[in-house]
C-alpha cells in the first residue's frame, strides 16, 4: 500500500504555543538587564533568583507591548489581568515557580489570516499571556554534567496560544511566520529564533477525516526555527498515523525534536494544568487596564505587514508577489522604502533588491540589518545605472566590491575604470574595428545568418570590457551591418 493511500484517511490537528521574548531593557519583575550573549549568570538579580524577602515589581513596558499585540490582532483586551504562580521544579527555575497568567490573561480571543498553498485561512488565537522566562540548561559545556545559565530567568515572555485550527505542517509554518512578522513590525521583539527570542511548542494530534472530536495530542517543546517546526510536525504526524494504523493508542506526552536525527522522542508524560498547582500571585495585585489606555495604544500602532503590502502595490506599482517578499521582514521592508524614495527608477530598484542584492545577502548568510551594503550605497549605484554612467555587468561588479571594500560607488567606478562609454563616435569607431576583424562572420550575416548579430554585440562588449552602452551599441551596429 502506498504511503499516500495509507495516510489519506487521517487529518492532522495542530495548535501552536508561541513564546515571544519582549524587547524590554529590563526584566518583567526586576531591573536586571535582558541583553543577549552576556557572560553567564551575570545579569540575574536577587528577584530573579527568588531570594527570601524580595518582591516583584511589574514592568510597565511589558504591559504596553502585550496590549500592542492584542490590538494588532483585534483581540479582546482584559481590563483586569491577574498573575498566578505556576509551580514546578526544574533546575533552571530557581524560585521553584514561574509567575504567569491562567484564568485572566491580558489578551483574549483574536485571529490572524494566513495564506498557504494560495488559499487564505483565518486562524483563531485563544489568548496571549505574560509570564517570566526560565533560565537555560546547557548540556554540551561539560562532559559529565549540565550547567545552568540564569541570565534569561525573568525575561518577559508573551505566550501566544492558537486554536487547534492548523491542518498541516505548512500551515503551522505560515502561521508562525505571520506572528513573527507582526511582533517584529510592532517592535515588541526582535524575533531572532537563533537566540531564542521566538520559539514555539507544537501540539499535534490526528483524527479520521470527517470526525469532529480531537484525538490525544503530543506536545513538541521548544522548536526554534521555521524549518524545524515543519520537520518536527511532519515527523510527529507520520509517527502517530503509524501507531493508529497498528490499532494502538497515542500516549499524551511531551516530546523533544532532535534535528540531527530528524525525529521526536519522549520527554515526559503530559502534565495537566492542575499538576502545576496554580494560585494567584500573592505579591502582585490585579492589574487594572483602562479602555482609554487601550485605545491610545491602538491609535499609535505602526503600519503592519498587510497594510504595507497593500500600500507598496498602490504607491510603488509593485505586484502583490513583489510586495509580499519585500515585507517578509521589517528590515527588508525598511531597506526597500529608503531606496525607493530616492532612486529614479523604482522598478529597477525592486529587481536589484530581490535579485543581486538578496543573492549577496544569502551568499554571506547575512540579514539585511547587518548588510555591508547600505541603502545609500545601493541608491548611488542604481542612480548611476539609470543615468547610464555604468552598464548592468559593471553594476554587478560594483555591488561585489561594495560588499568587500570600504569604498563609495563613484570611487569604485573610477578605480576599476567602469564608467560606461556612451559617446556615439567612440562606439562607432570600436564597432568598425570589430567588423573589420571578422569578415567571415560579416559575410555570413549578410547571407541571412542574423543570429550572428549577438556575436558582434559580444565582441564589442568584450573589446570595451563591458563598458559600452548596450543601447547605443545595438543602434549603431544595426546601422553598420545593414549598410
Amino acid at each position: 500500500m502506498s504511503e499516500k493511500t495509507e495516510y489519506s484517511d487521517w487529518e492532522p490537528v495542530i495548535g501552536l504555543e508561541i513564546h515571544v521574548q519582549l524587547s524590554t531593557e529590563s526584566k518583567i519583575f526586576s531591573n536586571a538587564p535582558t541583553k543577549f550573549g552576556i557572560e553567564q549568570n551575570s545579569q540575574a538579580s536577587i528577584i530573579d533568583l527568588g531570594l527570601p524577602g524580595v518582591l516583584p515589581v511589574l514592568n510597565k513596558k511589558a504591559i504596553e507591548m502585550a496590549v500592542k499585540f492584542g490590538c494588532s490582532i483585534n483581540a479582546e483586551i482584559s481590563n483586569t489581568a491577574i498573575f498566578a504562580r505556576k509551580n514546578y521544579f526544574y533546575p533552571d527555575l530557581p524560585k521553584g515557580y514561574q509567575i504567569s497568567q491562567l484564568d485572566d490573561p491580558i489578551v483574549g480571543q483574536g485571529s490572524v489570516e494566513i495564506e498557504c498553498n494560495e488559499e487564505k485561512k483565518l486562524i483563531g488565537i485563544t489568548r496571549a499571556h505574560l509570564e517570566e522566562d526560565a533560565g537555560k540548561s546547557i548540556h554540551d559545556k561539560y562532559d559529565s554534567s549540565s550547567a545552568i545559565d540564569l541570565n534569561r530567568a525573568g525575561t518577559p515572555l508573551l505566550e501566544i496560544v492558537s486554536e487547534p485550527d492548523l491542518r498541516s505542517a505548512k500551515e503551522a509554518v505560515a502561521y508562525l511566520k505571520k506572528i513573527h512578522s507582526i511582533v517584529t513590525f510592532l517592535d515588541i521583539s526582535d524575533g531572532d529564533m537563533s537566540q531564542g527570542s521566538l520559539r514555539c511548542d507544537a501540539n499535534v494530534s490526528i483524527r479520521k477525516k470527517g470526525e469532529s472530536e480531537f484525538g490525544f495530542r503530543t506536545e513538541i517543546k521548544n522548536i526554534n526555527s521555521f524549518k524545524f517546526v515543519e520537520k518536527a510536525i511532519n515527523f510527529e504526524i507520520l509517527r502517530q498515523i503509524k501507531i493508529k494504523n497498528l490499532n494502538n493508542e497515542i500516549e499524551q506526552e511531551t516530546r523533544l525534536y532532535d534535528s540531527q536525527k530528524n525525529e521526536t522522542r519522549s520527554m515526559r508524560s503530559k502534565e495537566h494544568a492542575n499538576d502545576y498547582r496554580y494560585f494567584p500571585e500573592p505579591d502582585l495585585i490585579p492589574l487594572q487596564i483602562s479602555n482609554e489606555y487601550i485605545e491610545n495604544i491602538r491609535k499609535s500602532l505602526p503600519e503592519l505587514p498587510e497594510q504595507k503590502i497593500s500600500r507598496f502595490c498602490s504607491e510603488y506599482g509593485l505586484s502583490i508577489y513583489e510586495s509580499e517578499i519585500l515585507n517578509s521582514s521589517k528590515g527588508m521592508s525598511n531597506f526597500f522604502e529608503k531606496v525607493a524614495i530616492s532612486v529614479k527608477d523604482v522598478k529597477t530598484a525592486v529587481k536589484w533588491i530581490l535579485g543581486d542584492f538578496s543573492a549577496i545577502l544569502n551568499k554571506n548568510n547575512c540579514l539585511v540589518e547587518d548588510s555591508l551594503i547600505s541603502s545609500s550605497d545601493l541608491i548611488d549605484l542604481l542612480n548611476c545605472l539609470y543615468e547610464n554612467k555604468i552598464s548592468g555587468p559593471a553594476a554587478k561588479k560594483v555591488l561585489e566590491i561594495l560588499w568587500n571594500e570600504d569604498l563609495k560607488v563613484e570611487e569604485i567606478i573610477e578605480k576599476e575604470n567602469l564608467k560606461q562609454i556612451s559617446n556615439e563616435d567612440d562606439i562607432s569607431r570600436i564597432i568598425s574595428e570589430v567588423i573589420s576583424k571578422n569578415p567571415k562572420q560579416l559575410e555570413q550575416f549578410k547571407q541571412g545568418k542574423e543570429k550572428l548579430f549577438g556575436f558582434f554585440v559580444g565582441q564589442v562588449m568584450k573589446t570595451t570590457e563591458g563598458s559600452a552602452d548596450p543601447k547605443v551599441v545595438n543602434k549603431i551596429l544595426k546601422e553598420k551591418l545593414n549598410q
